[in-house]
């Protein structure tokens, strides 16, 4: 039996209590579930695992590539991307094949360093692709690519859910089960402890209005009991694209339209998401990857030197850039399109004309950050990474939950129940206590007034205590007398005037103020 200290690096406190209590039980559960709780255990020890989901043509999969900073998964429609594809970090880079049975084929990366787009066997066969690669941020995030969503056929659809463990819920009602004593994982086992524990979310400007509902049914099928704002964000992919005189107030730019469109689709997804962030996928992922290089820097700044009403014309639309006689051969134009887009051409040329000395190197530089790219991984690290703790160990009492129900034995359930109250009862742990009352604002479970749902939003889903207590930048003495007054307002209503789901969300509330409280005055 492994203990939780060999597990690898744990991401806190609270993945630690959650791995003793899985190491305790391990003894007092069936084979079967105890296998399942290893695997839980092996999950604490590994990186947070973000789902990169969307709908078809929103360019999760460039994103992905900025991310990574390396263009690696396949961004034109293939074989591939119908697959989940899971990117983490390798000693060697490889790609492997998992077929539905359980066999890996090693698979040979293109001729252009990415996973091909077709793979030249019988796609029902596979389960997903595993990419492992030497490659520094993915050894704090494992990062899971996904087909998008509003087009895929019923394969690509069961393979999602079943690594992202959506069917967990359909086998577990079926009542399938095993032989008694096989200490073999079985699928629904399997299922409950595969999923993603965070969820980045990919939107164009052309939102749809059950953009909620897909959200809402991907982020089901990850491993934890619900998403929210403490562990799905949404970016606004090919914010270039964007009309500014579409959109009222952005002033004719493009930027600033996007922010605009981002704080609305914000409020559409919200509570399912922390926020909306706008980005230039493709920009990012040429700036960061590698793709833009010097003979592109040299061909803007031939372009640079054009008469302006020429460029002008040029920059009207991508055929009239392509065809447009000039001393910039058009297959070079071509790739600045493929790498740049309209947008990220134009920006390039007002950057060389401000500062002709600019070097290609600081020329890369300012198209990433123009991406966007940059606040995205911020945001990221604010939600994800500080919160890595708190959302794995959650995502692992999910799935020891989930385990415990498969196992289709009451008396084992009911000891796995217990034993997690148990830990949930102890203070060291209030921070999973809250990430539940906020779930269960946030999903609608617990009916709330918009002004203190807001409340408990805030209180949750924030890192920063100015941040969490709506009062950023205010003295100390004003944070600690406004949180010690605000704990002693939901005490009051947890006693008086909240119904019985409020008031155990009131109770929570109460004592993470009185925490904050107290954190302050230490």
């Amino acid at each position: 039996m492994t203990s939780p200290t060999e597990q690898g690096r744990l991401a806190g406190p609270l993945s630690m209590s959650v791995a003793n209590l899985c190491h305790r039980l391990q003894p007092q559960v069936s084979a079967r579930t105890a296998a399942g709780f290893a695997e839980v255990l092996r999950r604490l020890g590994g990186p947070l695992q973000v789902a990169v989901a969307g709908r078809i043509k929103s360019g999760k999969s460039t994103l992905v590539n900025a991310l990574i900073g390396r263009r690696v998964a396949p961004t034109d429609v293939g074989e591939c991307t119908r697959l989940v594809t899971r990117f983490q970090y390798g000693t060697v880079d490889r790609v492997e094949i998992v077929f539905n049975d359980g066999r890996k084929q090693v698979l040979p990366f293109a001729a252009d360093g990415m996973i091909p787009a077709e793979l030249g066997i019988e796609i029902d066969k596979v389960s997903h692709i595993e990419a492992y690669l030497t490659n520094a941020v993915l050894q704090g995030m494992t990062v899971i690519d996904t087909p998008g969503l509003g087009s895929l056929d019923a394969a690509s659809v069961s393979r999602t859910e079943q690594l992202l463990g959506a069917a967990k819920h359909r086998k577990a009602d079926d009542g399938d089960e095993d032989e008694e004593g096989s200490d073999e994982l079985d699928d629904t086992s399997r299922n409950a402890v595969a999923g993603a524990e965070a969820v980045l979310y990919v939107v164009t400007q052309g939102v749809r209005a059950d953009d909620q509902q897909a959200l809402a049914a991907f982020t089901a099928a990850t491993a934890s009991r619900e998403a929210g704002p403490v562990n799905a964000i949404a970016v606004l992919n090919k914010a270039d694209t964007i009309a500014p005189e579409s959109v009222e107030g952005s002033g004719g730019d493009v930027w600033k339209a996007a922010t605009l469109l981002s704080e609305k689709q914000a409020a559409t997804l919200k509570p399912r998401v922390a926020d909306v962030l706008p980005v230039i996928g493709l920009i990012a992922e040429s700036a960061e990857s590698g793709g833009f290089t010097s003979g592109d820097a040299e061909a803007l700044r031939q372009l640079a030197e054009m008469d302006d009403d020429i460029l002008e014309t040029m920059l009207i639309s991508a055929d009239i850039f392509t065809s447009w006689e000039c001393d910039v051969a058009a297959g070079t134009r071509l790739r600045l399109l493929e790498k740049l887009d309209l947008f990220g051409v134009r920006y390039a040329v007002e950057a060389i004309r401000k500062e002709p000395e600019i070097t290609a190197g600081s020329l890369r530089r300012k198209l990433l950050d123009a991406s966007g790219l940059e606040a995205v991984r911020q945001r990221l690290s604010i939600v994800f990474a500080a919160r890595a703790d708190g959302i794995k160990a959650a995502a692992a009492l999910a799935s020891v939950t989930a385990l415990a129900h498969a196992s289709g034995d009451p008396a084992e359930r009911q000891r796995v129940h217990d034993a997690i109250e148990v830990l949930l009862a102890k203070p060291e742990a209030h921070q999973l206590r809250l990430l539940e009352a906020l779930t269960l604002v946030a999903s609608g479970a617990v009916d709330m007034p918009e002004d203190l749902s807001e409340e408990v939003l805030r209180v949750g889903s924030n890192a920063d205590i100015g941040a969490q207590l709506g009062k950023p930048g205010a003295p100390r003495a004003e944070l600690a007398a406004h949180a010690l007054e605000r704990a002693g307002w939901w005490r009051s209503f947890a006693s008086f005037g909240a119904t019985p789901a409020q008031s155990r969300v009131a109770h929570v509330v109460h004592r993470a103020y009185f925490l904050i409280w107290q954190q302050i005055r230490d």
